[in-house]
């Protein structure tokens, strides 16, 4: 089951969210204090994001945070998967590709899914390439305020 982050989640959030921040999957580990502001921004239902938590039997087994763009060159909306994460014990049920179908028929009218993925993640790229991703040709650049 996929269902939208709620405020009970909290304490099972921020623990998953450490655990993905201080993996090899991500550049560098985050404050707490930025984890603690994404849930409350999605819990309060900000237009920007949205956080799901993934389930196996009624069980939190992984969460993804979405964020809405429009883009030029491609004349509509753009989900960025900003951040997929399965816990350990519940990799390899799954779990991620059925994420991405329920995220591609969710947003029927976007015009483009973006996601990041390390270089070094080549599991996770060969499952992406399989659900039909292709690599940009784009250098992302970043300036944090």
């Amino acid at each position: 089951m996929i269902r939208d982050i709620r405020q009970e989640d909290r304490g099972i959030f921020l623990e998953m969210a450490k655990k993905f921040f201080s993996s090899k999957a991500v550049a560098h580990n985050l404050d707490e204090h930025i984890l603690e502001t994404t849930f409350e921004v999605a819990v309060n239902k900000s237009p920007f994001i949205r956080v799901l938590i993934i389930e196996d039997n009624e069980t939190p087994a992984g969460f993804a945070v979405l964020a809405f763009s429009y883009a030029t060159e491609v004349g509509g909306m753009v989900v960025l998967l900003e951040d997929l994460y399965i816990s350990e014990t519940h990799q390899g049920k799954g779990l991620g590709k059925k994420f991405i179908q329920f995220m591609e028929q969710t947003y029927l009218s976007a015009k483009r899914f973006r996601l990041e993925v390390k270089k070094e993640n080549k599991k996770t790229i060969e499952l992406y390439c399989k659900l039909g991703y292709k690599t940009l040709d784009y250098i992302q650049m970043i300036k944090d305020v």
